[in-house]
């Protein structure tokens, strides 16, 4: 499997026949863009990266949840590909907002499991990162399509879910905020988590260690790889950087779980944004 990391937390998968990608952020708007301005995607960004990954047999676009750096530049992709498109009420409506047609939306339920090609897409319920002042709309549901351009809070966190996918005999986490559900991965093995680590540096030793004994511990994964490390208000052009020292510490976040991984003896991989490996 052909794995590219664009940032965030978005994840193209490639098995050589069929394409699908994991949240849809590419234009990354800048920190005062975000703040004070209205949020639009940037096209000519979009279409640069979908030609440089080929990503000419894109089959489905799967929403985590709809802050605007999981989902701000869905529906042009979507168009642009003709890819179909799953994920909450409040993506759906970001999708009919961004012309999406509606017979490629399909809103899903936890714990439903979708087949495309030889993948097996279950999604699983999940919980975003405690609220913080960029944040505090955990739950609220996007009732209304989104017309761009728009200004930040529209883009409502909508509820948020995790992703097990299951590909010819392999299986891959995507859990893409920091934070947990109790038990809730008991009975959930893969081979590859793809980690979500924003907000790490800023919990406390007791919460670091529940939440890697209710992901990493309860997962099992022979490999770890963290996603929502870099700095996503800088433009995947630049160099990259990690997080704004006010949100994260992600040199501190790296080097935590880092640690985890050696005294648990499973490896560990940073993809920088645009690169990927085979996995």
């Amino acid at each position: 499997m052909k794995v590219t990391y664009l940032g965030t937390t978005v994840l193209l998968f490639d098995d050589g026949k069929d394409q699908i990608l994991f949240d849809a952020h590419l234009t990354r708007p800048s920190l005062l863009e975000f703040v004070f301005g209205k949020l639009q995607t940037n096209e000519d960004v979009c279409d640069e990266i979908l030609e440089k990954h080929q990503m000419d047999r894109l089959k489905a676009i799967f929403i985590s949840h709809t802050h605007h750096d999981h989902v701000m530049d869905m529906p042009y992709i979507a168009n642009k590909t003709g890819a179909d498109v799953y994920g909450s009420l409040s993506c759906m409506n970001v999708g009919r907002g961004g012309k999406v047609d509606e017979e490629r939306l399909h809103e899903f339920n936890p714990k439903d499991t979708i087949q495309i090609g030889d993948f097996s897409i279950q999604v699983l319920p999940s919980i975003h990162s405690k609220p913080n002042i960029f944040n505090n709309d955990l739950g609220q549901v996007i009732e209304n399509p989104v017309i761009q351009p728009v200004k930040k809070k529209v883009y409502k966190e909508g509820g948020s879910f995790d992703f097990l996918v299951k590909h010819r005999g392999k299986s891959y986490l995507i859990r893409p905020s920091f934070n947990y559900i109790e038990g809730q991965l008991d009975d959930i093995h893969a081979d590859v988590l793809f980690l979500g680590i924003a907000g790490l540096s800023k919990s406390d030793e007791s919460t670091k260690e529940e939440f890697f004994s209710q992901t990493i511990e309860k997962v099992a994964p022979s490999l770890v790889l963290p996603l929502h490390w870099d700095n996503f208000f800088t433009p995947l052009d630049s160099s990259v950087k990690g997080m704004p020292k006010i949100a994260e510490n992600t040199s501190q976040s790296l080097f935590k779980l880092t640690k985890y991984c050696e005294e648990k003896n499973i490896s560990f991989v940073l993809l920088l944004p645009r690169t990927h490996m085979y996995i």
